[in-house]
């Protein structure tokens, strides 16, 4: 018992820091959980030991790079549930699918599908960055209740995107969404994307 209560409360710290951006103290930590400085102690000293969690200059407790690792794990498995999925929405549209996930306030493409069938359309490289705020994709994870965002040269002049939030995966804050050379109509393509996505929570459930 006392064990699983140490991971518990390992896992939970974590969480803690991962959901604060600046930061914590030990101080702050032991508040937040309602234990006390001790125990935050241990638990950080053996999540540091593994590189989950590293202190700054300041003192304070911050994700540490072992996470990165642990994510470049994650992701090809992601991708690899994704990939049918994009490839019928790829087809569909003829415009190049893609799933994106968010880093922090960042968006990442993890999974890309171009159409096989066009001779011109948007290349765009898995690993690609940009900010949330900015696009299709990023715009359909922060505004998650939305039914699907369009966007219209906001990352490349002359590219039009429409994207659909991953939901109801937890821990996955996430999209799926198509980008074309050409407008696209978003009452014929919004609810294609929409499916899409659905299709991709079902795999992951």
């Amino acid at each position: 018992m006392d064990t699983a209560q140490t991971l518990d409360r390992g896992l939970r710290l974590l969480t803690l820091v991962a959901d604060t951006p600046g930061g914590l103290t030990v101080t702050e930590a032991a508040s937040r959980l309602g234990v006390g400085r001790a125990v935050i102690y241990r638990l950080a000293t053996t999540l540091t030991e593994h590189a989950l969690i590293r202190r700054d200059a300041a003192g304070r407790l911050r994700l540490g790079l072992g996470l990165l690792h642990l994510a470049r794990r994650a992701q090809p498995l992601l991708a690899d549930a994704a990939l049918p999925a994009l490839r019928k929405l790829a087809d569909q549209v003829q415009a190049t699918a893609h799933l994106t996930v968010a880093d922090g306030d960042e968006a990442v493409a993890v999974a890309v599908v171009e159409p096989s069938a066009t001779v011109f359309h948007v290349a765009y490289r898995t690993g690609s960055r940009h900010p949330l705020a900015a696009g299709a994709a990023g715009r359909a994870i922060l505004d998650a209740h939305e039914g699907w965002t369009v966007s219209s040269g906001e990352l490349q002049q002359g590219a039009y995107g429409i994207a659909a939030p991953v939901r109801d995966v937890e821990g996955l804050r996430a999209s799926v969404g198509v980008v074309a050379l050409a407008p696209l109509d978003p009452m014929t393509v919004g609810p294609l994307v929409v499916a899409a996505a659905h299709t991709l929570t079902t795999a992951l459930a």
